[in-house]
This record gives structure tokens, sequence and C-alpha cells, in this order.
């Protein structure tokens, strides 16, 4: 796959450069979509911090967020996807999931115990199966006897 890169800059309307992302994350360039993502979110929240925000704007930058963390995630950078999952959760605790995807996160990092918690929460929040892979106790219970 080719990459341009540069092409897209701060003078190419946000949309456009969003849409750009999502294509390269969506074609499994998960990388340069993170980077690109990454920009995008600094972008928002440089111009949130001098105006009043409204919920809408809020929800906007939170899913955004949660799109980064999914690059991050799919690209192997681990610690930023906690990182940024972290944040989502401290901006939408209910968000099932962004606890999820932390699950997920931290039992492909190998913190098994710790990711226990985000993933009952996700079972809890949002009906996702908690996922039995990368270790774990089972929560199957023996047949009565």
């Amino acid at each position: 796959m080719r990459r341009v890169e540069g092409l897209m800059n701060t003078t190419t309307p946000f949309s456009l450069r969003l849409s750009w992302a999502q294509g390269l994350f969506e074609r499994g360039d998960h990388a340069a979509a993170a980077t690109a993502l990454a920009e995008l979110v600094d972008e928002v929240e440089s111009s949130r911090a001098g105006s009043a925000e409204s919920d809408a704007v809020l929800h906007s930058v939170t899913d955004l967020r949660l799109l980064l963390a999914r690059a991050y995630f799919q690209s192997a950078q681990l610690g930023r996807a906690e990182a940024t999952l972290t944040r989502v959760i401290e901006e939408s605790p209910t968000d099932s999931y962004a606890h999820l995807l932390l699950g997920r996160t931290l039992q492909r990092a190998g913190r098994h115990a710790e990711a226990a918690r985000p993933l009952a929460l996700a079972e809890v929040l949002g009906d996702y199966e908690r996922p039995q892979a990368y270790g774990g106790a089972s929560t199957l219970t023996p047949e009565p006897a």
C-alpha cells in the first residue's frame, strides 16, 4: 500500500481529515490511522480549551478517542490504547464498549488480573459476553450430580 505522507494538514477541513483517518483504519493501516486520529483529537482538545463546550462536542470527541483507541489496539500500541481508553471511561463511565476494549487491551498486554474488572463491567453494562481467551478463570460451573 502506498502511503501519502503530509497530504492532510491543518488547512484541510476537519471532516476530510476524519474521513481520511477512517479510511486508513478500514483499510487496515492502523498505525497511520492512529497518527491521523491523534492529530485530530489534539486539535479538538486545543480548540475546546478556550471555549465553552457543549455535550455534543464532548460526545464527538469521546467517539473520536474511542476510534483512536481501537487504532492503537490494532497496531499493538497497547500503552497508548490503555491511556486513551482510561480517558474515554472517565468521560463516559457507562460506555460498555470502552470497558470491553480496555479489558482486551490489558489481556493482550498479559495483565489478565487487571483485565477482569473492565471485562466484568462490559458484561454488566453492555451485555458483552466476557471473553475467556488469554487466560483467566472460567465462568463455567460444574454440573450438579
